[in-house]
């Protein structure tokens, strides 16, 4: 019989949380064969990601995942063999009385937040709390051996170089979104936070000699935008030109559009951790604005992971994008920042599509998270 699996999504972080567990819920299974539930408590949320969403219903199939709407009056619930609380969001306390009453008693794991810190490969798949004899485990997505590595779906960096290498294939999507650069424009997207330090860095490509095409998804950095173009309204379907610099704003898309609009790009400025993981995945340089928490712990998780990622790049490279996440980070003046930056392109280019290459190498998430039931039944 197929293992049942369980996926709690409270969605608390402009759809970073939702992003993640919905990509796991369909390749777990597309690729692994699990019959999942996923239980999410905001399907408005939901659907912007899934516009097939019927946000009425409590219950419906999207994908082969077996969709559930989680209310706040829980109902009667027999619980799974594998029960997954997505970034240590609380489970019904019905559900877990559920759970203690099974005469197998299921796997209980949290999918933690990622982060490419040291402690991370020692807590992997250590035990955390019981309840009433269900024991609870920490899950760790990671970039090191030793962790539950990231959601990759099979053939992914195939397809993502194979539609790299095809200049028609790239035309004809970006023409499908109303998207038509210049010849020469380089390409970058921008899905962040709010930030301070955006108007120094359109500044510098506004005036820069090569032009620009920004492309904007729906987001909360869109108030930042606005206010530097100078006008009201902005949304889906805008396009205003300043100088060098052509800005688009596009609609919130599915996710396998997101892919390949990462994939078009020579940049990609991305946020939290759904788009952040894509954004590796495509191979190109990147900007990674991560998600603020109390007491700064998150620059942090931003340091370790820039003295991974950045460790085979050459002294002068390394200070300069490390230079420019943290101005990024601090919302600081972008400018400087972006002109040394360039001064190494190639070589940070390189370094993105052999970063892309070498994760690639790991146990994707999903694969982890089944050989861990596997291996704990």
């Amino acid at each position: 019989m197929k293992a049942r699996w369980d996926i709690f999504c409270s969605v608390v972080d402009n759809y970073g949380d939702i992003g993640v567990t919905w990509r796991l819920a369909r390749q777990l299974v597309a690729e692994h064969a699990c019959d999942v539930r996923l239980w999410v408590d905001d399907l408005r949320a939901f659907e912007r990601m899934c516009p097939e969403i019927d946000v009425q219903l409590s219950q419906q199939w999207q994908a082969g995942v077996d969709v559930r709407h989680w209310p706040a009056e829980w109902p009667a619930t027999s619980a799974a063999d594998v029960v997954i609380a997505a970034f240590a969001c609380q489970l019904p306390p019905d559900y877990m009385e559920a759970m203690a009453a099974c005469a197998r008693t299921p796997l209980w794991m949290n999918l933690d937040y990622l982060s490419a810190e040291d402690w991370v490969v020692g807590c992997h798949r250590l035990p955390s709390v019981k309840f009433k004899g269900v024991q609870k485990y920490f899950f760790f997505p990671g970039f090191r051996p030793g962790t539950g590595g990231l959601l990759r779906e099979a053939g992914l960096l195939d397809q993502r170089q194979a539609f790299q290498r095809d200049a028609v294939a790239r035309e004809t999507f970006l023409q499908d979104m109303g998207v038509f650069p210049a010849a020469d424009a380089q390409l970058i997207s921008l899905f962040a936070y709010e930030n301070a330090g955006l108007a120094a860095w359109l500044d510098v490509l506004s005036t820069d000699g090569r032009a620009t095409h920004l492309l904007v998804p729906e987001g909360r950095i869109l108030g930042d935008v606005q206010r530097w173009l100078g006008v009201q309204g902005l949304a889906a379907g805008a396009v205003h030109q300043r100088g060098a610099l052509t800005v688009q704003v596009l609609p919130f898309v599915p996710q396998a559009h997101y892919d390949r609009l990462l994939w078009c790009c020579d940049f990609n400025a991305v946020r939290g951790e759904d788009s952040f993981v894509r954004a590796q995945w495509a191979g190109r340089p990147l900007l990674w604005h991560i998600y603020r928490q109390d007491e700064d712990i998150h620059l942090d998780k931003l340091d370790a992971f820039l003295a991974l990622y950045t460790a085979a790049l050459s002294p002068a490279a390394r200070t300069a994008l490390i230079a420019m996440w943290q101005v990024w980070n601090a919302g600081g003046d972008m400018a400087q920042a972006w002109k040394k930056l360039l001064e190494h392109w190639p070589e940070v280019s390189r370094h993105a599509e052999s970063w892309c290459l070498e994760q690639g190498l790991q146990a994707d998430l999903a694969t982890a998270l089944v050989q861990f039931y596997e291996s704990w039944i």
